[in-house]
């Protein structure tokens, strides 16, 4: 009896002790910064393609009168962007947005998702993968008790999402996403 309770106490520990050595015993060579700078980055450049695909008389079509604008797509997500990078918390100051100026050309509407993703870049080159993995002091109620990746991850959840919608927006005026089109 004893040997079997001895051996639940050894299982216990290794059940509740695994998961924290795990988490802070990351491979040899790989960075979870280093993953989210390249994901983040490689984001902005994806949206800035689709966006830039849009041609400048077609910004503001919308597939319904009662959804948003491409422009409005596009704007929404600088929003966003600036909007939960502040809970991720840094140095790095959100840049001004006007989102009915910027949804006014195709070039300011760009220019604002853009700034806001260099926003993200800024404050993930103040982080370390410890940082990362550390609790955001105002994460959005909706999400709940979060880690400053967790809002990373929710926004390129939330970036895709929008991605999805300008396909078809983009389709439905006649163009086709940077990443169908073949030579």
């Amino acid at each position: 009896m004893k040997y079997a309770i001895r051996m639940f106490a050894l299982a216990s520990a290794v059940v509740v002790a695994a998961p924290h050595y795990a988490l802070a015993q990351a491979p040899a060579g790989v960075s979870l910064k280093a993953e989210m700078v390249k994901d983040w980055t490689g984001l902005k450049d994806t949206m800035t393609k689709i966006a830039t695909e849009m041609p400048a008389d077609k910004f503001n079509a919308k597939p319904t009168p009662a959804q948003q604008s491409f422009a409005e797509r596009v704007v929404h997500i600088a929003q966003v962007n600036n909007r939960f990078l502040g809970a991720v918390g840094g140095t790095a100051k959100a840049p001004a947005l006007d989102a009915k100026a910027a949804g006014m050309s195709k070039e300011a509407a760009i220019k604002a998702m853009q700034d806001s993703f260099d926003y993200g870049t800024a404050i993930l080159n103040e982080q370390t993968d410890q940082t990362l993995l550390q609790a955001a002091a105002m994460p959005p109620p909706f999400l709940g008790p979060s880690t400053r990746a967790r809002l990373y991850t929710f926004l390129i959840g939330h970036t895709w999402d929008i991605y999805g919608q300008m396909v078809v927006y983009l389709r439905l005026n006649g163009g086709v996403p940077p990443a169908s089109q073949r030579p």
